[in-house]
């Protein structure tokens, strides 16, 4: 069993936030990801332009150097790669946590792999909250037909596609199928497109809504998914379209049954915050910290990359000063 002051879990942008400042701040660590390299972003539509710009998305002081004013999709796996290539963090991929146990002898704790097992001291939890589907929960939602994940428009040309939700995904997965030659519904809860969509982008939609190359279902919800057409309800009655395939963007949650696993207590409201310390990050469980976007349970519109990339500081500097305490 390799021991380590740290083991991080997640590879992503915070995730390696977190070893680039283990690194400097001489701890021994290293992380592991059950996929590839910031598996999420890699997981983006292939077209995705961020809302931010460059040096909001960067980690550990390292320039993200971009063609644009908001970087892509491509040139964030880039900085990330480079990142982690350059600093030589150690890094496992494929490879997944499967348990999170005190240690035999009482001090810290014993991290069970796929592939295999780690002591660790500390451990810190990046895991983010794109691997889950926040589902419709209607009939026929398990249709090859329907995604979870759309990458790219090409695939849907000439084809019958509803979009599901009103946020940047589905705004954007609706606009590239449209210019791709697809036959366009999006279907929207609420009274109109979501106000957190990109400020460049939401122009757009509302045109091609307005002047109806793109139809929009306002206050309806999907109510079954068939072969070849699906129910809306609307304000009106149910409407059934005729349909090749479903683009379901209503979001993504944390892996709450892995955190609870892990002994970290979440909240019993709907939200289902996980209990931490914000001066330090670290859990109810002594020793396990929380950092990055799966702070924010299903408000998962609080942290990002930007404003989550202070967690690494603030973890390993408490991990210092407790082992300052213990030496």
């Amino acid at each position: 069993m390799e021991p380590f002051d740290v083991v991080i879990i997640g590879a992503g942008p915070i995730g390696l936030a977190c070893g680039l400042e283990a690194k400097k701040a001489g701890l021994s660590y290293v992380i592991v990801d059950k996929g590839c390299l910031v598996n999420s972003l890699y997981n983006y539509p292939l077209n995705m332009t961020f809302f931010s710009t460059p040096d909001r998305l960067e980690i550990g002081g390292v320039p993200f150097m971009s063609n644009n004013v908001k970087p892509t999709r491509a040139e964030a796996l880039e900085y990330y790669r480079r990142v982690t290539l350059s600093h030589e963090l150690k890094v496992k991929l494929f490879e997944r946590v499967e348990a999170v146990d005190d240690a035999p002898d009482g001090e810290g704790f014993e991290v069970t792999t796929s592939k295999g097992r780690y002591g660790a001291r500390y451990v810190i939890i990046a895991t983010g909250f794109y691997d889950i589907p926040c589902l419709l929960n209607v009939p026929g939602e398990d249709l090859p037909k329907v995604t979870h994940y759309y990458k790219e428009p090409h695939f849907y040309s000439g084809m019958k596609v509803v979009v599901v939700g009103a946020s940047n995904s589905a705004v954007d997965a609706a606009l590239e199928t449209y210019r791709k030659g697809a036959d366009v519904t999006i279907v929207v809860r609420g009274s109109e497109i979501g106000q957190r969509v990109k400020y460049w982008v939401k122009p757009d939609i509302e045109n091609r809504v307005k002047e109806g190359t793109i139809r929009a279902c306002f206050n309806a919800r999907l109510k079954e998914i068939r072969e070849g057409e699906v129910d809306v309800e609307t304000p009106e009655g149910v409407v059934t379209l005729p349909n090749d395939f479903v683009i379901s963007a209503t979001g993504y949650r944390p892996n709450f049954d892995f955190l609870t696993a892990l002994g970290v207590e979440l909240s019993d409201d709907e939200k289902r915050f996980p209990t931490y310390d914000i001066r330090s990050q670290e859990t109810n469980r002594p020793g396990l910290f929380l950092a990055g976007v799966v702070c924010g349970g299903m408000d998962t519109h609080v942290w990002f990359i930007e404003n989550s990339r202070v967690h690494a500081e603030k973890i390993i500097r408490s991990i210092v000063e407790k082992e300052a305490v213990t030496v």
